[in-house]
């Protein structure tokens, strides 16, 4: 498993609406895409202009040539293709051992 990480700076209260409202429609393609095991949208608390988009893929190949050259993907990005200039960070990473215990046993 490998997990993405973007980060994005969207400002002004009714721009945030709108990125919350296209992830929300994005959300059904990653849905759809046997390659996407997981994902969540964090806003943040002290910066709300901040969010965190973190989706948990099969592997680096199955995101970046299985999703990227599917269907859904045309649909996740016709979605969001308005916020792609406020991503300030987007990277793959793997999970290590380190974490809690209820984490280790899919809690």
């Amino acid at each position: 498993m490998i997990v993405e990480y973007l980060r994005y700076s969207v400002t002004g209260a009714d721009r945030r609406a709108e990125f919350e409202r296209s992830y929300k429609q994005a959300a059904e393609s990653l849905d759809a895409s046997p390659h996407c095991l997981g994902y969540e949208l964090a806003h943040g608390v002290e910066d709300p202009e901040n969010y965190i988009l973190r989706i948990e893929w099969d592997s680096l190949e199955g995101h970046e040539q299985g999703f990227r050259s599917s269907p859904e993907f045309r649909a996740f990005f016709a979605n969001i293709r308005s916020f792609i200039s406020d991503i300030e960070e987007m990277r793959h990473y793997e999970v290590t051992k380190v974490r809690s215990e209820e984490a280790a046993a899919g809690r």
